[in-house]
């Protein structure tokens, strides 16, 4: 059986916000990094398939001529029916059958991509393995929060830390007692 985890790979403001109220993240790409790919790179290669919400899969259509994930089974959750489209499959299916099934047939980690309320529905239904968020030395002042009001409290351990030029990175392992 795999052993492939859960895991959020995401960048939040100061201020604990994902993107502008309007969903864009053109705040993201001006911050001094380490001068590379702030290890995106490395931890794209452990990912065997890419899970979004909606909202999230349109913003990452604004960013690029070309679908980011294409070489990776990516899943975008919505509650809405939609068109077929490239590199995707739309899905309103349970997280709480997807996501163990996509660890199973995954060739590698599944990497949650966002957004907020996916988070809070991941966690209140301890699908997390680990949680590795990037904090960007911004304050938005506004936006779309990481953990929106009514997330289910929960407790994470540190379990690694990582400075990026002005970027830190924090990597928690998620409590799922």
């Amino acid at each position: 059986m795999k052993n492939n985890k859960v895991v959020l790979y995401i960048a939040i403001s100061l201020d604990g916000y994902i993107a502008k109220l309007d969903g864009s993240v053109d705040w993201l790409f001006d911050v001094e990094g380490d001068g590379g790919d702030n290890g995106i790179g490395a931890f794209y290669k452990t990912v065997g398939t890419v899970v979004m919400g909606r909202l999230t899969y349109e913003e990452v259509l604004t960013l690029s001529e070309d679908f980011p994930y294409a070489d990776k089974p990516c899943y975008v959750l919505s509650r809405t029916e939609h068109a077929p489209a490239p590199h995707v499959v739309f899905t309103d299916e349970d997280i709480t059958t997807l996501i163990p099934r996509l660890q199973r047939e995954s060739e590698g980690d599944v990497w949650l991509l966002g957004g907020g309320q996916l988070v809070a529905a991941f966690l209140e239904a301890k699908l997390l393995d680990e949680l590795e968020i990037t904090i960007i030395p911004k304050v938005l002042g506004e936006g779309i929060p990481l953990f929106p009001t009514g997330t289910v409290p929960s407790t994470l351990r540190l379990t690694d830390m990582k400075r990026m030029g002005q970027m830190v990175s924090l990597i928690y392992k998620a409590n799922k007692n």
